[in-house]
């Protein structure tokens, strides 16, 4: 097995590791309530979640709703009604399908419980915006955001300040039912109030704090969306019961399980990457070049691990993601260097607007794209590392993978 083969298992049976059917089940056994169960699972892994829960509830599941990504559905859930819905942007689908969760939730009396599944996505996925503030508002808002660079916590701390769902504001909804809500984290430190804008956590951030993210990227909104944000979300929350399930932490140590397996000395560097995508790829491809050139911080055959999520401030108009963009600039630092690979990829197999999970690239990427006449400065430049990916043979595609856990990025050197 060559070292770009390794790196592709390493992956996938990190990425098979935060599967949530198994954490589902182990969170329910012996679970019982004195009254009714509804569930509303929302995110890219909903779905695995929500059959998951039915295997292990039964009958004791009145009634259920999926929502989930566009292609993220694997089919009938029996009592459940399954809806795909926008991601990275919220659509009229994701409008209408968090209705009828609301329909579901208001139904709920004091004995009830609602079994609260989330996974990374939720927040494009489940969405009501708050009064005054329109779809087109919020599409208008997260494409602004998407270029901006700015951290998802960023992102959602405004997010949460326009919407009735969001930011603990369905838990109040759901009163005076109890929740259960089980976590798959998609965000940096396992923030419980940020991972899909929190719906059933109490909200740390302030209408200051999410005026104050508008400001820093220069955020233009009608002055009945910014008056909106000024309305304050919940502080504390008396109904809710929280687990997180599954993260990238579990995802990074599964890696480095199998490169250990494989014959690599291994390591977790961080899971809490958060810089720009470009300046990542510089940075692992320097400490490629150290372990080549004198086996520093590592001895020979050796894997670095990382999680988290890098951002990319767009300027141009190609086509990429997060993981496409790390990949390709450090290709740039490994160039003619033998037995060296570095891979990104995206758990949920979505890297950004693409059909790609992230980029695979060694010490030849280069030479392949200067054959094909490709500059990779002015690539990067115009945010198009997808094309460049795909022509060099270096595109990692996945699928949707029913998780979603932020992105993990693999050094090998053999």
């Amino acid at each position: 097995m060559n070292i770009k083969e390794d790196a592709l298992r390493i992956i996938d049976e990190a990425i098979e590791a935060v599967y949530p059917e198994k954490a589902v089940k182990k969170a329910l056994e012996n679970f019982e309530n004195e009254g009714g169960i509804k569930v509303v699972a929302i995110g890219k892994a909903a779905w695995r979640m929500a059959e998951a829960a039915r295997q292990s509830l039964k009958d004791h599941i009145s009634e259920g709703i999926v929502i989930t990504k566009y292609g993220y559905s694997m089919g009938d859930i029996e009592g459940f009604e399954i809806f795909e819905a926008g991601h990275p942007t919220p659509d009229k689908n994701s409008i209408m399908a968090t209705k009828r969760a609301l329909d579901i939730a208001k139904n709920l009396k004091e004995r009830d419980l609602l079994l609260f599944l989330v996974s990374g996505g939720g927040s494009s996925l489940f969405e009501l915006p708050a009064e005054n503030v329109e779809l087109e508002d919020l599409i208008n808002i997260t494409d602004q955001f998407l270029k901006s660079g700015a951290a998802i916590s960023e992102i959602n701390t405004v997010r949460k300040h326009l919407s009735q769902v969001k930011g603990g504001r369905f838990a109040e909804i759901v009163k005076p039912a109890k929740i259960f809500s089980l976590i798959l984290s998609d965000v940096l430190g396992d923030r419980l109030d940020t991972i899909a804008s929190g719906p059933t956590y109490p909200d740390c951030t302030t209408s200051q704090d999410a005026l104050s993210v508008i400001k820093k990227y220069d955020i233009q909104l009608p002055s009945r969306v910014l008056n909106a944000l000024k309305k304050e979300t919940p502080k504390s929350l008396e109904n809710v019961k929280t687990r997180i399930i599954g993260s990238i932490f579990i995802s990074c140590e599964a890696a480095r399980r199998v490169a250990e397996k494989l014959g690599y000395n291994s390591m977790i560097l961080t899971i809490t990457l958060d810089c720009e995508a470009r300046e990542a790829g510089a940075f692992l491809s320097a400490i490629a070049r150290g372990i080549v050139s004198q086996e520093q911080p590592m001895e020979k055959p050796c894997a670095i691990i990382l999680g988290g999520e890098t951002t990319v401030q767009v300027k141009g108009k190609g086509l990429g993601g997060r993981n496409q963009e790390l990949a390709l600039s450090a290709a740039r630092g490994i160039e003619g260097l033998d037995n060296v690979v570095i891979a990104s990829v995206a758990t949920d197999g979505t890297d950004g607007p693409t059909d790609a999970a992230g980029g695979i690239v060694d010490g030849g990427t280069m030479i392949r794209l200067r054959e094909k006449g490709i500059a990779v400065e002015e690539v990067l430049n115009n945010n198009d590392s997808y094309h460049a990916l795909e022509a060099s043979g270096d595109l990692l595609k996945t699928g949707p993978t029913g998780t979603n856990v932020s992105d993990l990025i693999i050094l090998l050197c053999q």
